[in-house]
């Protein structure tokens, strides 16, 4: 499973555990992924979305419709 959001794109990202002794090694950062069930009601149907937190506050906010639209355009995601 693939841990990019649907919405706006963020991805895993790479950074490094650093202990007590200064001693680094890698670790990711992953984003915090929700699958979602969302209405669409302009075409009145459910659709399931994998969205980060942020995503869901931008969804509330703006409306899923606007969102959905504004996710398209810039080729996030393909609605037909």
């Amino acid at each position: 499973m693939a841990k990019v959001c649907d919405i706006t794109g963020k991805r895993p990202r790479v950074g490094n555990n650093v202990s007590h002794a200064n001693n680094k090694t890698k670790r990711r950062f992953y984003p915090n992924l929700h699958k979602k069930t969302f209405y669409v009601p302009e075409e009145d149907a459910w659709i399931t979305l994998k969205v980060c937190t942020k995503a869901l506050k931008t969804i509330n906010k703006k409306g899923i419709t606007a969102v959905l639209k504004e996710a398209q355009n810039k080729g996030m995601i393909v609605i037909k």
